[in-house]
């Protein structure tokens, strides 16, 4: 389980993309990335970092529901297994980035952050498929330490292997994503220096967003004052799922903030759900997990906004769905 690839490794995928970089500083913010960090098409167009499978034509599950009567592991497993398994989506060798929603200084029965049990267990299945690396970030709203250790992710991601890696300045770097709302913006690097990337979120409510999981959860890829994005929210949210598409999705549901999210606080505004949702489509969990707070499809709009750029369905019913 090492923590990242030797100077020979490096080049090599430096070379493969075409790429002259010059100076040690260069290499090192090559180190883990494959594409490149600006793979981003011609001039003009949005910047996309692309990590879906190229996979040929397929009858496996596009989306998976395990429910109710078992713990958050096993929910998790189920979900994961029901598309195929973790072997679908990562290969031996693999650099892996698990991003859970580590944004608030809260416990897991806040439901504010994902189930640190869904994230160990994602880890376990990664590295149970022949990846060679797996590192568990987020960009946190409040301090990272306390986030990271009061979430219980740290000790549970960090049992299973994970390189587990707190937020620090040096780690943003200032690109043009060229999106609608976005355009210069500093965007946390460790999550475009992977081979995969899986996006690991909570279903809960938003007070801005309305429902926040797979899409919102991109917010956490940000530097700089993102409370500045919240004036166009969904646009901004829908520039963020465009720049950054996931190998996977797995939506933890175990615990569902129904009322006063993002943050919470207040146990009573949880409930428990016994839901983990694994899918390819980041569009169409989420259009199925805000109905788990009550919320319709289509008074999110940012979920419209996706389906309209291609990143994904609103009708998750229309899916290859399989229930566990």
């Amino acid at each position: 389980m090492s923590s990242g690839i030797d100077r020979r490794e490096a080049l090599r995928r430096v070379g493969t993309t075409g790429l002259v970089l010059a100076g040690s500083a260069a290499l090192a913010r090559a180190t883990w990335d494959k594409g490149g960090f600006g793979i981003a098409a011609k001039q003009g167009e949005r910047q996309v970092r692309d990590f879906q499978l190229k996979e040929a034509a397929s009858e496996l599950a596009q989306l998976a529901i395990a429910k109710t009567g078992a713990d958050p592991a096993s929910l998790t497993r189920a979900a994961v297994d029901a598309l195929g398994g973790m072997k679908r989506f990562i290969s031996r060798g693999d650099v892996v980035v698990v991003k859970p929603n580590i944004g608030w200084d809260r416990t897991p029965l806040h439901a504010a952050n994902t189930n640190p049990e869904v994230v160990a267990t994602v880890v376990q299945m990664v590295y149970e498929a022949g990846a060679k690396t797996v590192v568990v970030t987020d960009a946190s709203c409040n301090d990272p330490g306390r986030c990271f250790q009061r979430s219980g992710i740290w000790r549970a991601a960090h049992a299973k292997g994970a390189e587990v890696i707190l937020p620090a300045e040096h780690r943003f770097r200032g690109m043009r994503l060229k999106g609608e709302v976005l355009d210069d913006w500093p965007v946390y690097t460790p999550l475009i220096q992977a081979d995969k990337l899986i996006n690991v979120p909570v279903a809960k409510h938003h007070n801005l967003a309305r429902y926040t999981g797979a899409m919102k959860n991109w917010y956490g890829s940000l530097g700089g004052r993102r409370n500045r994005l919240h004036q166009s929210i969904d646009l901004s949210v829908a520039d963020l799922a465009t720049f950054l598409r996931p190998t996977l999705t797995v939506l933890d549901a175990t615990r569902v903030l129904l009322r006063n999210g993002p943050q919470g606080g207040n146990i009573d505004d949880t409930r428990v759900m016994n839901q983990v949702i694994a899918s390819i489509d980041q569009v169409a969990i989420d259009a199925y997990g805000c109905t788990l707070i009550g919320q319709k499809r289509e008074n999110v709009a940012y979920l419209k906004m996706g389906q309209e750029r291609g990143l994904g369905v609103t009708s998750w019913e229309s899916l290859r769905v399989r229930e566990v």
